[in-house]
């Protein structure tokens, strides 16, 4: 059962913003801070605690935000340092903390500290900062391993010098070299810059990724999917030494007033390495990918949410859980396949047969209530309260995740859960941006998007928005919910039941047969119409006992 002393972030429900795709506050067409600060009071109204922006550093947006060259900017696309200060001051008026990403894997080419390295050549000290070698094969022609990018192709790219630089994203972004000392001690200084001005804690991106091998192997053979899930000793993904990097940083936010935190973004192939992340002296939070990932079945689920509570309740950490984010589609249309089957980091969601989106808007209102009740804290990706489906076919021509050009055109990539969220009207663009804007949204925004802004839905009991508002009141007003466990109950294959104490059931019905409620409950929300007391496949339930 969650308490008033309990640190904050046990529980937090944070709302994530992608800054460029959230409201658009100048008319340029790109989301930026004066938007957010308008939105303040209906975030309030909505009823999170938190919110997590994604990048607004100083950025030549080649990853739209993610390859930085000034962590102590804002890039003007978005705004001023001063406008993040009253953004920051604003929220917390609102009794809303605020957590910027952070990105300490990689830099921008552009970087201060990278174009020193282009300018010095090989050998230099200031090399030394990023990850650069010789090539093999004849002459170097060939990159040093075998690596490759996350976004399609080589992770190397050769330098006229003759030397490769390293980049597990784009070549834009490359890595840097975690074991020099000025590299930690200048992000301990990035983190001390902020705190002073009130974030309340960051999201780490690809926190996993920050150590490589010394010697830069080869990748080994890729794990049997079919089997028993194992941990792999990847030469650049979650190496035990990242940790070292982690305490350090714990150390910084304890010395600032207040429970500042961190949340990883660590992909991890077992729950146990997950944990790791998140001892006593690590960091504070992590996403759990292993429910994002989960199959619509309600023992995969269920296996997920106990292996989840059991690794990380062992280390003394809350779980956190998440539907969508700005990297996966969202998931009323990963929902709306009549098959959903688990994914992994190896095994890439792929949508299987066509689209039902009355089906997947059912599912996703029953996972919202799962979600929302389970033990510890919750994200919540802008939109998501919207009922937003992923935008499959906006046209190749204004497509811009680096994806789709680093794949070959293969690819998509990620462009399709990142389009301007609707705030009114009837037609684009939907009060994303102001009367009079002087540009179109930087995505275009479909037609059928005309009923789901936040104007049409408000007020609406059946909406998806009214249902979001009316869970995570419940969830504060309840002394069931938030930070705590659960007891399972025994139900029939396809139906997860569970209890919270004190006096709270939640039960989703996963299976294709209608469930009859428990005994001696009352219905407290329901994610659909209930008929006496019956609730229907693909349903969920919240009772008070």
């Amino acid at each position: 059962m969650s308490t008033s002393t309990a640190p904050w972030w046990r529980d937090a429900v944070i709302y994530q913003v992608y800054i460029r795709s959230f409201a658009d506050g100048n008319g340029d067409g790109v989301g930026d801070i004066a938007g957010l600060r308008s939105r303040l009071p209906y975030l309030k109204w909505l009823g999170i605690d938190a919110i997590w922006i994604n990048p607004w550093y100083a950025s030549p947006m080649a990853d739209h935000g993610y390859d930085v060259a000034d962590f102590r900017r804002i890039d003007p696309l978005f705004g001023t340092v001063e406008e993040a200060e009253q953004l920051i001051e604003e929220a917390h008026r609102h009794g809303i903390r605020v957590i910027p990403d952070i990105v300490p894997n990689h830099t921008s080419d552009q970087h201060a500290w990278f174009r020193a390295a282009l300018a010095a050549g090989p050998g230099s000290p200031e090399r030394e900062r990023y990850v650069f070698r010789a090539g093999r094969g004849p002459g170097g022609a060939q990159p040093p391993n075998d690596w490759v990018s996350s976004f399609g192709g080589p992770a190397w790219t050769r330098l006229p010098d003759g030397e490769w630089y390293l980049h597990l994203f784009a070549p834009e972004q490359p890595d840097l070299n975690w074991e020099h000392p000025e590299v930690r001690a200048e992000f301990e200084s990035i983190l001390r810059f902020w705190f002073s001005r009130g974030v309340d804690g960051f999201r780490i991106d690809v926190a996993h990724g920050l150590i490589k091998h010394p010697e830069l192997p080869d990748l080994p053979p890729r794990p049997d999917t079919d089997g028993p899930r194992q941990h792999v000793d990847h030469p650049h993904w979650d190496r035990d030494e990242v940790h070292d990097i982690y305490r350090a940083w714990r150390r910084v936010a304890d010395e600032f007033p207040g429970d500042r935190a961190f949340v990883a973004e660590a992909w991890a192939d077992a729950p146990e390495r997950l944990a790791a992340y998140v001892r006593q002296d690590g960091l504070h939070t992590a996403f759990n990918f292993d429910f994002l990932m989960s199959s619509w079945d309600a023992e995969d689920l269920r296996t997920v949410i106990d292996d989840s509570l059991a690794m990380l309740g062992a280390v003394g950490a809350p779980a956190t859980w998440v539907l969508s984010n700005h990297d996966v589609v969202r998931h009323p249309s990963r929902y709306g396949r009549k098959v959903v089957r688990r994914w992994t980091v190896n095994e890439p969601y792929r949508p299987e047969g066509p689209l039902d989106l009355e089906l997947g808007t059912r599912r996703a209102r029953a996972a919202a209530l799962l979600m929302l009740a389970l033990p510890g804290g919750a994200y919540v990706y802008q939109g998501e309260e919207l009922g937003l489906p992923e935008v499959e076919d906006l046209p190749e021509s204004v497509l811009q995740d680096p994806v789709w050009e680093r794949s070959g055109h293969t690819d998509r990539g990620r462009d399709g859960c990142r389009v301007p969220i609707p705030w009114s009207g009837s037609k684009a663009p939907y009060g994303f941006s102001p009367e009079g804007a002087r540009a179109e949204p930087w995505l275009p925004q479909p037609e059928s998007w005309a009923g789901l802004g936040v104007a049409g839905q408000t007020g609406d009991e059946d909406s998806m928005l009214e249902l979001y508002r009316a869970a995570l009141r419940l969830r504060r007003e309840h002394p069931a919910l938030g930070d705590g466990g659960l007891h399972w109950r025994d139900t029939p294959s396809g139906v997860l039941a569970f209890d919270r104490a004190p006096g709270f059931v939640c039960v989703v019905n996963l299976s294709a047969e209608p469930y009859r409620l428990p005994a001696h409950t009352s219905v407290l929300l329901a994610s659909g119409p209930l008929e006496g007391g019956v609730l229907a496949p693909d349903r969920a339930a919240w009772l008070a006992v």
